[in-house]
């Protein structure tokens, strides 16, 4: 099981929002999938779960 790399998610998203234009929602779907995500949401769903219950989902 690999863990999401939240700073490599905010780092690319960053770079796709500020240099490639996209906008905030897009620049997150694309660094989600990035780490093998479907979109962003489930990206933070996947951490929400997490931190819940203590444990990967």
């Amino acid at each position: 099981m690999t863990f999401p790399d939240i700073e490599a998610f905010e780092e690319r998203a960053a770079i796709a929002e500020y240099d490639g234009g996209c906008t905030r929602k897009a620049a997150e779907n694309l660094a989600a999938r990035a780490q093998g995500f479907w979109d962003a949401e489930a990206y933070w769903q996947w951490l929400a779960d997490y931190v819940v219950h203590r444990r990967p989902p």
